[in-house]
């Protein structure tokens, strides 16, 4: 065994839990992402998936991908920067800067790449990025990647923001970035006093959009469209592989900044383009949002119903008002034994366990799509109440 195998092996957690039979990750799925899916030969609900627009198994989203694979095939063979833009890579990117508000836009292979890229390479020594304890794991490793000062301030504290904001030198770069809607509590952020901030010690504002785009917004555009703050923050990040049942990131911001992006954000550079396939999804998906509004409607009436119930329940849930809805469990190996007990009784959730919240917040993530149904919400809703009952977390 090699030094660095002897090191390695004393990370035992993985093994522990299978021989616990708790193990919760890559449990394969033989079917598509839908609200039912089949795992070794069997029907399970699925309420672990990003897809809030329930949109991955359109047929129209389908079709767009096959069409886009046939006339260009499988994949661009090289980065964007090189060899690999196609025609409509750039159409997609125009018709993005549209959807959300922006002079321009540039996709990246991966949401996650779009953050780490564009946090890493923006700002220089003397400047700063400011960031909220609880941002997405690619705007962390981002943030470690810059050569800038960076600051981290409470979650949603507004207090704690200007704390850190009269701390900076004033005449240097200051750059805020947050999670519109953060990805494991559910919560939203208050971009209103963060934009009122930014504009008082003269910041900019960086919203990742990851689980807002499809969700807030008219049509969908995100929760700075909600806000009616499209045009005070400078920087929007999307994902593809959520509400736009594709994969891929993008980043939508002025020219001047776009510019700047293309010719120094590494993961743009040095990855390859987004397949056609991915970029006929996307435009599919995005047909269908803005022709069809009722989607989104619907998705916001099964949100409130369960939120009530869930509440109802006794269940502790944060200050989530989103389809994301945490179910907090404080306890690590019990988060884990929910997970299988579900998925013994058909339901599919995901845990939630450090790094991705502080140890004292492990939670199991209970995630809608437009297309459940009540009856699907209410034998979830009932088996987790009655699981968390029986492991005496909710008495």
């Amino acid at each position: 065994m090699t030094l660095l195998q002897e090191k390695l092996a004393a990370f035992t957690a993985p093994q522990e839990a299978k021989a616990k039979g708790i193990y919760p990750y890559f449990r394969a799925i033989g079917s598509d992402q839908d609200t039912e899916v089949m795992m070794n030969g069997k029907k399970v609900l699925m309420f672990g998936s990003n897809a809030y627009t329930g949109l991955t198994n359109h047929p129209r989203v389908k079709a767009a991908a096959i069409e886009m694979t046939e006339k260009y095939g499988t994949g661009c063979a090289g980065s964007r920067f090189l060899n690999g833009t196609l025609d409509i890579h750039e159409k997609l990117e125009q018709r993005l800067a549209a959807f959300v508000g922006k002079e321009e836009a540039m996709m990246y292979s991966t949401g996650f790449f779009a953050n780490m890229g564009t946090i890493s390479c923006l700002t220089g020594r003397e400047d700063y990025v400011i960031w909220d304890e609880l941002d997405h794991a690619s705007i962390i490793e981002g943030k470690r990647l810059t050569f800038s000062q960076t600051l981290k301030f409470k979650h949603n504290d507004m207090a704690s923001l200007e704390k850190v904001l009269r701390k900076c030198e004033p005449n240097r770069v200051k750059l805020i970035v947050v999670d519109g809607v953060f990805s494991m509590e559910g919560d939203i952020a208050n971009l209103p006093d963060i934009v009122t901030l930014a504009k008082k010690y003269n910041a900019s504002v960086m919203v990742d959009e990851a689980h807002s785009l499809g969700v807030f917004g008219k049509n969908g555009r995100g929760i700075c469209d909600h806000y009616g703050l499209t045009n005070d923050v400078d920087i929007i990040m999307g994902t593809f592989s959520k509400s736009l049942a594709s994969i891929g990131g993008f980043i939508a911001t002025d020219s001047i900044t776009a510019n700047y992006l293309r010719h120094t954000a590494r993961p743009f550079i040095f990855s390859a383009s987004p397949t056609p396939a991915a970029v006929g999804a996307v435009n599919a998906a995005l047909d269908i949002l803005e022709s069809e509004p009722e989607r989104i409607k619907r998705l916001w009436d099964l949100t409130h119903y369960s939120l009530k119930r869930c509440n109802d329940a006794g269940f502790e849930i944060g200050n989530t008002s989103t389809p994301i809805i945490p179910l907090f469990v404080r306890d690590f190996e019990k988060t884990l034994m929910v997970t299988r007990m579900l998925l013994d009784a058909g339901i599919f959730v995901n845990p939630v366990v450090p790094p991705a919240v502080p140890s004292g917040d492990t939670l199991i993530r209970f995630s809608l799509m437009a297309t459940h149904t009540k009856e699907q919400i209410d034998y979830a809703i009932d088996n987790i109440e009655r699981v968390f009952r029986e492991l005496e977390i909710i008495k």
